[in-house]
């Protein structure tokens, strides 16, 4: 999979085939890759394929709404980088990265659709949500894709409970608890991924040695202490800020995996959640935290097995 993180407006440097290359684009934001993302880039590729082209997609980092408005942005769903494993499980060739700044907010619908998609990417064939818009103050529809001659192939919207799937939906299922909901959305277990870094070692002071999974955005969609499964091994985490420890507060997500003394330290992991065991809560001391972790751990190995 080739992975662009900006376009030149000209067709001629995107890369050496760029002027012979057509290809089938899907653009938008895939924060969660739900039910919904997943079923756009399945026919996408469906597409692609029968028309003897490019599978290809178009995402921004960051989201719009964290340039134009980063104190009411939504809670991350996904990381760039999760986003990148999902479009290349599911078959995507080219992926375009943009760069969400001023300098691209700029650009007008005219141009975008002349410069970005025709010339630059050589897109004949797009796929969008039926509300997306894009250019400059939004004023770019899907009409104007079809009016300017673009193949837009039709999608129809998934539904789950008679409710369309969005991101939005996933959040809010998350911000209430309901991990069952979410994973219907989802079609999998709601997960974040990163890499496993050194911390400062209390947990193993606490006798429950954890990974530390390095996060790569501030604003998850929930927080609070979770059975999860890190690769596979059942566990316990906490996802927050360690109200208890003294510092400066940051974000962390720290698992502790029942039976395991391996070494994770620079591993790429994916942490599965299972199902909330609280809220985080600050400590009377360290006695006080390593007591509750022992309770943690008990119903975390409870659920799983009542799970099997």
């Amino acid at each position: 999979m080739n992975i662009y993180r900006h376009i030149p407006l000209t067709k001629t440097t995107v890369d050496k085939q760029a002027a012979t290359i057509s290809r089938a684009l899907a653009i938008g934001n895939f924060d969660g890759l739900h039910l919904g993302h997943q079923a756009l880039l399945a026919k996408m590729v469906a597409v692609a394929k029968s028309q003897q082209i490019k599978p290809a997609v178009m995402t921004f980092e960051p989201h719009p709404r964290e340039f134009f408005t980063p104190q009411n942005a939504p809670a991350r769903l996904s990381s760039i980088r999760e986003k990148l494993e999902y479009f290349h499980e599911a078959g995507i060739e080219d992926v375009f990265v943009m760069r969400f700044n001023k300098a691209f907010s700029t650009i007008t619908a005219p141009d975008f659709m002349q410069q970005v998609l025709t010339d630059a990417l050589q897109a004949n064939t797009i796929l969008v949500g039926g509300d997306f818009c894009f250019g400059a103050k939004r004023k770019g529809t899907v009409q104007d894709l079809i009016e300017s001659g673009f193949n837009l192939i039709d999608f129809h919207e998934v539904k789950v409970a008679h409710e369309r799937v969005s991101s939005t939906l996933v959040r809010k299922a998350l911000a209430a608890d309901d991990l069952m909901q979410a994973a219907r959305l989802l079609g999998r277990s709601y997960s974040i991924s990163g890499k496993v870094v050194h911390g400062a070692k209390r947990g193993r002071q606490l006798g429950y040695p954890t990974a530390n999974v390095h996060m790569r955005h501030e604003r998850p969609a929930f927080t609070g202490v979770y059975a999860v499964k890190l690769d596979g091994r059942e566990g316990v985490a906490n996802l927050g800020v360690r109200p208890t420890i003294a510092g400066i507060p940051k974000l962390m997500l720290e698992v502790y995996v029942f039976d395991f003394d391996g070494d994770l330290y620079g591993a790429h992991v994916h942490v599965q959640f299972f199902h909330k065991i609280r809220d985080e809560i600050k400590f009377d001391g360290l006695e006080a935290l390593k007591a509750q972790i022992a309770v943690d751990v008990s119903d975390a190995q409870t659920f799983f097995n009542s799970s099997k």
